[in-house]
């Protein structure tokens, strides 16, 4: 019997995070290719997309590791170093070199890929916490990675400026440049491991508390991510408009960043020329939740707008009519790293410098329709998860005869 809300598009997952993972494939589209986010109308949706979406990308990494590691029968599982490190350090890999080479194009996004090969690295020794420990840690790392971040920062000449770019491979040919792509990977890039890694260690200590096949637990899970969205964005704004944390960074952005105060937001001006990273210029900056802004109410929103979500699209899934509303979402959630670099590719070559309402509804339209049109073409095949799922799949599948046995 088919578990609730499962499908062949889910791969034999839970059907409800592959919606989600959809409905985030959409939103990173709303964010490359679509309109400038604007508090008006339907700019209401990029503004709901803008800096969630690799949030929730992240926070999903980490779910859905737990579910993998879940899903495994004991019989099954790889024993020794290399049954248990090489497909992690091959997913790492392939991940790294996809990134590497999709940001060397230039399509005009900050690609995430070299990244998520950090954070599942850096994830690996977590799984073995009990879910007490890995809650406990990951409610710190919400705190606790941002202030690295913050004090760090300065240490390695990025006080007031430098944050948010992306490692290419050129950066790889001088000793310089490797320095500063380890230095962008775990601190100053646009997704570094210190604010994002919280994302990953949210989405594992999630897996493990909530069992989303039940009903009750994703109520809950819709419930409680919603109050702790609440918490962070309200939190950040009582702090900007009530308690004066906007004025004195005014204050700091006219010491620090005087070209900034001729616009018409000086505050979101700096993040924009940092891609949402704050500066190390004052306290007040880890008070905001900006987009990108990387600071512990912003990690706390954003994770509760994840969590809220996989209980929403776990409770549409149970029931016939909502698990039929969510299939197309379902099935490109399921092939997210091939719609991810297929849509790179375009905007390094003919979609480069969209951006508009059509182009955010072409790229949408044509994934949800390309997505369904390769699940229905592969049903009967491995490839249903789609092209890159699969080679990754068969790259990292243990090789033969390295299993532990269930009666140990």
């Amino acid at each position: 019997m088919s578990r609730p809300g499962a499908g062949t598009a889910g791969s034999g997952r839970l059907a409800g995070v592959d919606a989600v993972r959809g409905l985030a494939v959409l939103g990173m589209f709303a964010v490359h290719v679509g309109p400038g986010p604007q508090p008006d109308g339907a700019g209401y949706v990029i503004v709901a997309a803008d800096g969630r979406a690799p949030a929730l990308f992240t926070l999903l990494a980490g779910f859905s590791l737990v579910l993998a590691q879940r899903g495994l029968d004991p019989a099954e599982r790889p024993a020794g170093w290399s049954g248990r490190y090489r497909p992690l350090l091959i997913r790492c890999a392939v991940l790294a070199v996809l990134g590497l080479f999709l940001a060397s194009l230039w399509p005009g996004i900050l690609v995430i890929l070299a990244f998520f090969a950090v954070y599942f690295l850096a994830a690996e020794p977590f799984t073995r916490l009990s879910a007490p420990v890995l809650t406990a840690v990951a409610g710190i790392s919400v705190v606790a990675g941002p202030l690295l971040s913050f004090l760090l920062g300065p240490v390695f000449g990025h006080e007031a400026s430098g944050r948010g770019l992306v490692p290419e491979a050129a950066d790889l040919t001088s000793w310089a440049g490797l320095g500063e792509v380890l230095c962008e990977l775990l601190l100053t890039g646009a997704y570094p491991l210190a604010t994002y890694l919280p994302y990953v260690l949210a989405g594992m200590a999630l897996a493990r508390l909530c069992d989303i096949r039940e009903r009750t637990v994703a109520l809950r899970m819709a419930v409680w991510g919603t109050a702790a969205a609440v918490a962070g964005y309200g939190s950040a704004w009582l702090a900007t408009h009530v308690f004066g944390a906007r004025d004195r960074l005014l204050a700091a952005i006219a010491v620090h960043h005087p070209e900034a105060l001729t616009a018409a937001d000086p505050v979101r001006e700096v993040l924009r020329g940092q891609y949402g990273a704050i500066p190390s210029t004052s306290w007040d900056w880890l008070l905001l939740a900006d987009p990108y802004s990387q600071t512990p109410p912003e990690t706390l929103g954003n994770a509760g707008v994840g969590c809220a979500l996989i209980g929403l699209c776990a409770l549409a899934a149970r029931h016939r009519l909502g698990a039929r509303l969510l299939r197309p979402f379902t099935v490109l959630g399921a092939m997210a790293l091939s719609a991810y670099v297929v849509h790179a590719l375009v905007l390094a070559g003919p979609a480069h410098g969209a951006g508009s309402w059509s182009a955010w509804l072409a790229f949408s339209a044509a994934a949800l329709t390309l997505s369904w049109a390769w699940q229905r073409a592969c049903a009967d095949s491995p490839l249903r998860r789609g092209p890159l799922e699969h080679a990754l799949r068969l790259a990292t599948r243990p090789r033969g005869g390295v299993r532990v046995s269930a009666s140990k």
